[in-house]
C-alpha cells in the first residue's frame, strides 16, 4: 500500500470553509485507499480541534505546529527582503521544515495541498509529487491590483502577483502532477506550465444537500443570504462593493429588505457596515446553514477578484437557493446566466437580478430546479476523487 504525506497549511478539520472542505474530503478518501500522514500548521482556532481530528482520522503520522504570522506591512517588507511572496513568508517555519525533513523520505507520494507548502519538499525527494493548486494564486493578486485605486497599494499587489507567478511557474515545473480547476489550468498554461501534467479537479461543497427536499419561495420574505470567510480580502471587497453600489438600489425598492452575512472573523469594515445599517445582520459562525437556506430567498456572492471555483456558489447550486453572482464568482462552472444563476458584474444589473428573484416566484422556482439539476449532473464528489486516485496511481 502506498504511503502518502499530505502537506496542508491549516488543519483539514472541521470542514467549514471552501478550501478546508476540499482538503477534508480528500483526507477522508485517501485514508480509505492508502497509508496516510498529515502535516499542517495550526492557525486561529485549529488547536481546539486537534484532538477531535485525531480521533476521527486514524493517521500513520501527524505533524502539527502552531503558526500565526499576520498579514502586516512589516511582514510584507520582510518577505520582500527574502525575495518570496508574503503568503510563503506567513507559512514559513524552520522548526516545521526540520520535522518534515526527518520523515519525508518514508513516503512514496507527497500530496502538496496548496502552493505555500511546496517549500517543504526537498530537491532530494525521489517519490511522486502531486501539487494541488486550490487556485491560480497569482491571478488573484493580479485581479486585486486591477481594481485597487491607491497607487502604492496597487504597486504592492502587482509585486506580489509577480513573485507568486514566478513561484507557481517553478513549482508546476517540479511537480509530477498538478491538480487544478479547468479555468485555472488555462491560466497556469499561459505562464508556461506543462498542460500534460494537469489533472482536472473541482472545489465542491456538501453534495449531500442534493438529497434534501426543494426549498420553497416565500412571497413575503425580503431577505438575502451571504456565506463566506469574512477575513478574506476578496470576500470583504465584494461585500463592500455590494453595500456601496447595490444595496441602496435594493433598499429603494424594498424598504424592509435584510441581508444576513454568515461567517467567522468579520473584518472591521464589515462590522462598521452592520453597525451603520440595522438591516444588515452579521451572524458569526453558524454550524447548520439549513435554517438560513430555508428562510432567505436569494443567495448573493459579489466577487470582484479571485480565481478557481467558488464553493459557496456550488453549495447554492446544491441547495437550490437562487444565486446572484459576478463573472468571477461563476468562473469555472457550467452555469448559464438567467438559467442556473444570475451573473451580473454591473451594480444596477446585480440589483435588478436580486429584485427579479424577490418578486417573480416562477423565475425563482425555475432557477431552483435548473441549478440543482446542473449540480447533480456535473458537481458531485465521485468524479473528483476518482481523478485524484488516478493522479496518485
Amino acid at each position: 500500500m502506498k504511503k502518502i504525506l499530505f502537506l496542508t497549511p491549516t488543519l483539514p478539520y472541521p470542514p467549514v470553509s471552501g478550501g478546508v472542505i476540499k482538503s477534508n474530503k480528500v483526507v477522508h478518501f485517501l485514508l480509505k485507499k492508502y497509508t496516510l500522514a498529515v502535516a499542517c500548521f495550526l492557525k486561529n482556532e485549529d488547536v481546539e480541534h486537534v484532538a477531535d481530528f485525531q480521533s476521527k482520522f486514524q493517521l500513520h503520522n501527524f505533524v502539527a505546529e502552531e503558526l500565526n504570522i499576520p498579514r502586516t506591512a512589516k511582514n510584507l517588507i520582510l518577505s520582500n527582503l527574502q525575495g518570496i511572496p508574503l503568503n510563503l513568508y506567513r507559512n514559513k517555519s524552520r522548526s516545521f521544515k526540520e520535522k518534515i525533513q526527518a520523515i519525508i523520505h518514508q513516503y512514496d507520494v507527497i500530496f502538496c495541498d496548496h502552493y505555500v507548502m511546496f517549500q517543504y519538499i526537498p530537491d532530494s525527494f525521489q517519490g511522486k509529487i502531486i501539487l494541488h493548486e486550490h487556485n491560480c494564486e497569482y491571478l488573484i493578486w493580479k485581479r486585486y491590483a486591477a481594481i485597487e485605486k491607491n497607487y502604492l497599494k496597487k504597486l504592492a499587489l502587482l509585486n506580489q502577483a509577480y513573485r507568486i507567478k514566478k513561484y507557481e511557474q517553478e513549482i508546476c515545473q517540479k511537480a509530477n502532477i498538478v491538480l487544478a480547476a479547468p479555468n485555472d489550468i488555462n491560466e497556469l498554461e499561459k505562464i508556461g506550465a506543462d498542460r500534460n501534467k494537469f489533472v482536472e479537479t473541482y472545489h465542491l461543497g456538501d453534495d449531500s444537500q442534493l438529497q434534501l427536499q426543494d426549498l420553497e419561495f416565500h412571497p413575503n420574505t425580503m431577505s438575502l443570504l451571504y456565506v463566506g470567510t469574512l477575513s478574506w480580502e476578496a470576500n470583504i471587497d465584494g461585500l463592500c462593493w455590494f453595500y456601496s453600489e447595490v444595496w441602496q438600489h435594493l433598499k429603494a425598492q424594498h424598504q424592509n429588505i435584510q441581508l444576513y452575512i454568515v461567517g467567522k472573523h468579520p473584518d472591521k469594515r464589515l462590522q462598521e457596515m452592520a453597525a451603520n445599517d440595522n438591516q444588515i445582520i452579521l451572524t458569526g459562525f453558524v454550524e447548520d446553514l439549513e435554517p438560513f437556506f430555508k428562510s432567505n430567498n436569494v443567495f448573493i456572492t459579489p466577487l470582484r477578484f479571485g480565481s478557481g471555483i467558488k464553493v459557496k456558489v456550488v453549495n447554492a447550486l446544491y441547495r437550490g437557493i437562487p444565486c446572484v453572482t459576478t463573472s468571477i464568482g461563476a468562473e469555472g462552472l457550467k452555469t448559464i446566466d438567467g438559467q442556473h444563476i444570475f451573473i451580473k458584474d454591473d451594480a444596477k444589473a446585480f440589483a435588478e437580478a436580486v429584485h427579479t428573484l424577490l418578486t417573480q416566484p416562477e423565475v425563482w422556482k425555475s432557477m431552483r430546479n435548473e441549478s440543482r439539476a446542473l449540480a447533480r449532473k456535473y458537481y458531485t464528489w465521485d468524479a473528483v476523487l476518482e481523478n485524484i486516485q488516478h493522479a496518485i496511481d
